[in-house]
């Protein structure tokens, strides 16, 4: 079953998206140093069996396995001409799963940032990220996802060369655009939740909000300044579960599911209609999030 997220949006007030996939490749045993896009070919039941259980824990959007997908971020794997090949067969898995879902869900085409800085104050050339983008929401689109889903921005020149991309490769495909605002209220970059909205939305995108950062009070406070800017925009919410700390080596986030459903309550408060999770969430924190979001209000 086909849904576009347009639809979605119409006829439910809050939409449940997924949580991290980067989570689930390392609990999964993913190699250190390993381009987790590989396992798309290489281990695509691992990949089919993460959407499984965020569609079954009750996500209504679910994003493909293409966060670095950008041939420029695919080129430190030595696979940069095979993003094309990798992408498409991202966007294959999470149709699959999708279609076979019993209830409508949307595929959303991650596209993650580059990893270099645009010029001037990098060395990439605006252009150049603007073709890295357009080949792979091209391929992401050939796939077969619903929504071009540019995540976890900090610059919004590489986020204005992301949708720019998109719209070379599609002028029909729907967009959404999160950053990230982990730096004391703004992005790495410097730009704040109003300066990011206000970018964004002259593209017309279908939804803009945060993801990833510095756990769910940080995008609480994200979405309450752009709904107070826009409230009919509909706004995204993927907190990572907590804080990260190192535990015998290994990044452990500090949220249990039960605080990632009641920040789900709160950032709903505040005006967000797509609430899901990042980084350190797992099916378990969506499935909370799910039944907090559904259970009447007190």
């Amino acid at each position: 079953m086909r849904e576009r997220l347009e639809s979605l949006l119409a006829t439910n007030e809050i939409v449940v998206a997924d949580g991290g996939m980067g989570t689930m490749l390392l609990a999964m045993a993913l190699p250190h140093g390993h381009c987790p896009e590989l396992w798309n070919v290489e281990q695509p039941e691992s990949i089919r069996s993460i959407h499984r259980g965020y569609i079954n824990a009750g996500a209504q959007i679910i994003l493909t396995n293409s966060f670095g997908g950008t041939p420029l971020k695919l080129a430190r794997h030595g696979l940069g001409d095979r993003a094309h090949e990798l992408n498409k067969a991202a966007a294959g898995l999470a149709r699959a799963e999708a279609d076979a879902a019993p209830g409508s869900v949307v595929v959303g085409g991650s596209m993650g940032p580059t990893g270099d800085i645009i010029a001037p104050l990098g060395k990439l050339a605006f252009d150049d990220a603007k073709a890295a983008f357009r080949e792979q929401a091209a391929a992401l689109i050939e796939g077969g996802v619903d929504v071009i889903w540019i995540e976890t921005m900090s610059d919004l020149a590489e986020a204005r060369a992301a949708i720019e991309g998109a719209r070379e490769a599609s002028a029909a495909a729907p967009i959404v655009v999160t950053m990230t605002f982990d730096t004391r209220g703004h992005t790495m970059m410097g730009v704040n939740p109003e300066k990011a909205l206000e970018a964004a939305r002259k593209f017309n995108p279908l939804a803009v909000g945060g993801n990833c950062g510095n756990g769910p009070d940080e995008i609480v406070g994200v979405i309450e300044k752009m709904h107070r800017l826009d409230p009919g925009l509909p706004l995204v919410a993927k907190a990572n579960a907590g804080i990260p700390h190192l535990v015998d080596g290994r990044t452990v986030y500090d949220a249990a599911p039960e605080d990632m459903a009641a920040y789900a309550v709160r950032v709903r408060q505040v005006g967000a209609r797509i609430i899901g999770a990042c980084c350190g969430s797992t099916p378990d924190h969506v499935r909370a999030i799910a039944e907090a979001l559904r259970a009447p209000a007190q």
